[in-house]
């Protein structure tokens, strides 16, 4: 198998396990609302998805620009609220460690609201160890499209075919098989078992595995 010369890491679910704080802040949006929970299987297909996508779901009807920014910002408000304490999942740090050492470009690419990224990763820890920084709302089309990860590959000078991407939800991990791209699945927001029938090259719980498996399977240039 090629080398890779660049990584792409999704944020959510994929940097740490934050997917549980989402759902509480969308379960307290929701009852301010008066809205009726997705069904888990509508609920599913919707992680990864950007904002436009997500709000329209919903509410059950086309909403207006100006009505998604504020569902978005008010989301977000709640969302930052629990923020307090989180944590890299386990080996993320010596990973990156790892990449830089390797002289791997390192990208992240999020359907996460612009407004939740920096307060995210300033909280972990590792604001500083990205290239280049890729928002859904910056390409035509949101996950599943692979519109994202093959701006974050131009914006980091590499190939689609030597870049590997780190997602947890399927959306993510479809759109890194459409850019051609190479992907790891965390384990975080969907079980393995779940995971298995989109198709990634690998699937872990974490980096600390990852770390114990990878150098065979990936080589480093």
């Amino acid at each position: 198998m090629s080398e890779f010369t660049a990584a792409i890491f999704d944020m959510d679910g994929t940097l740490l396990n934050n997917m549980p704080l989402y759902y509480r802040a969308f379960r307290v949006f929701i009852e301010r609302h008066g809205l009726r929970p997705p069904p888990p299987a509508e609920a599913a297909r919707l992680i990864g998805m950007r904002q436009s996508d997500i709000f329209p779901a919903l509410f059950g009807r086309a909403l207006t620009p100006e009505e998604i920014a504020r569902y978005s910002a008010e989301a977000g408000e709640i969302y930052r609220s629990l923020l307090a304490g989180v944590t890299p999942l386990p080996g993320l740090l010596r990973f990156l460690d790892l990449l830089e050492q390797r002289q791997v470009r390192i990208g992240l690419a999020t359907s996460a609201p612009r407004d939740n990224v920096a307060p995210t990763l300033d909280a972990l820890g590792i604001a500083n160890r990205f290239a280049a920084i890729t928002l859904g709302e910056e390409v035509p089309r949101g996950k599943p499209a692979p519109d994202i990860f093959l701006e974050a590959a131009r914006r980091l000078g590499q190939p689609a075919d030597r870049c590997i991407v780190f997602e947890d939800s399927h959306a993510g991990i479809a759109a890194a098989r459409a850019a051609g791209m190479r992907c790891i699945a965390l384990a975080t927001t969907h079980a393995a078992d779940e995971l298995r029938p989109a198709a990634p090259d690998l699937i872990v719980t974490d980096y600390d595995e990852l770390l114990r498996v990878m150098p065979p399977l990936f080589p480093f240039p």
